[in-house]
């Protein structure tokens, strides 16, 4: 680690003196190699307690990098087929015209299911029977695989029920077996996070200024606190106990940790890593009207690349102002996490913008 390492460092410390933000991590691989691991600010405003590299963060759908890393270990080890109807291990997901999806329409979020039903609320999300039967029994928006829209939190059920069927184990038991054990990462990332790990855990606040309004709710396809992330969410300990797959909690270091071994080969081999990066499927998103270019489970493109970049890069951005993303063009793993939810990416795309022209200086 050298001259990006000292430019992101000073950059982020700025953010934090200047109180735009008040706790954040990067963390980038390349090429394999460990390039920049920076931390800045506070984890707990209360106490003081400063933001660690080994300080998890909750950090909304960030989280889905590792959901969907983890459907396709379940395919590469042969528990899953990409094409496989979900009702061969789930029969009663096939009602109302559902019985055609697959794991494949799954992972490009073209189900039909964007939103959870409006029985579910975030008090039943840690009830995993409940949310997996109200998914079972609902109408989807649109037939399976011809459109798409963003699923906010039912990916993570729906990736982590079939899961559960094929293996008997729930994802969190899933993700520390296969990724955070063997990676050496540990305690970095979560789903479901151990009791005894609360107290170690950031403190999440939020911004004070006023949010965007979202649609009024008769026109709204997802509900309120789907489209918004809340810090009484992220900071309930009930929700963080839980295993809620499409949100996490991490460290910027566990999720480009586990992107750069994606990238080299120790996760996924190369035939995989093409497959699972490329187009899958492109179109309008029908939850928020805007352009849609999915790979098998993540968004195809770096946030605030120039087009003619032409960015190969694919990962998830968290609501509240997350991100990470795996670039296999340039061999970069890339993970900003923040204790601040703000409702836009500016620090994300700072970052960014910073690491792109260090890289374009050393091709």
């Amino acid at each position: 680690m050298g001259e990006i390492q000292e430019q992101i460092q000073r950059h982020i410390d700025t953010l934090v003196g200047t109180g735009a933000e008040t706790g954040v991590q990067v963390a980038v691989y390349r090429d394999g190699a460990l390039i920049v691991d920076a931390v800045a600010g506070t984890a707990d405003p209360a106490s003081g307690r400063p933001v660690t590299s080994d300080t998890p963060i909750f950090s909304f759908s960030t989280g889905k990098n590792v959901a969907a890393t983890l459907a396709h270990l379940l395919v590469a080890r042969g528990f899953l087929d990409y094409d496989s109807p979900v009702t061969d291990l789930w029969p009663e997901f096939g009602v109302h015209g559902k019985a055609t999806a697959t794991l494949r329409h799954v992972l490009t979020h073209t189900v039909g299911l964007p939103a959870m039903p409006r029985e579910i609320t975030p008090g039943e999300l840690p009830d995993w029977s409940r949310v997996c039967e109200s998914l079972a029994a609902a109408e989807p928006r649109w037939r399976p695989g011809t459109a798409m829209g963003y699923h906010s939190y039912t990916f993570g059920y729906l990736v982590g029920e079939l899961a559960r069927r094929a293996t008997g184990r729930p994802m969190c038991e899933l993700l520390r077996e296969w990724i955070t054990a063997p990676l050496g990462i540990d305690g970095q990332l979560h789903f479901a996070a151990p009791k005894d790990s609360l107290p170690g855990l950031a403190r999440l606040e939020q911004q004070a200024r006023q949010w965007p309004a979202g649609p009024d709710d008769g026109d709204a396809i997802l509900a309120p606190w789907e489209n918004q992330p809340s810090a009484d969410f992220g900071n309930n300990r009930e929700i963080l106990r839980a295993d809620i797959p499409s949100v996490g909690i991490a460290t910027a270091h566990g999720l480009a940790a586990m992107y750069n071994a994606v990238l080299q080969g120790k996760l996924v081999d190369s035939a995989r890593l093409a497959e699972l990066s490329a187009l899958a499927f492109e179109g309008v998103d029908q939850v928020f009207g805007t352009p849609a270019r999915m790979a098998l489970g993540f968004p195809i493109g770096r946030i605030g690349a120039p087009a003619e970049e032409n960015s190969a890069a694919f990962g998830w951005p968290g609501g509240g102002g997350s991100y990470a993303y795996a670039d296999p063009a340039r061999g970069v793993a890339f993970a900003l996490t923040k204790t601040r939810l703000v409702p836009n990416f500016d620090t994300a795309l700072s970052v960014t913008t910073i690491l792109a022209v260090h890289l374009a200086g050393t091709r």
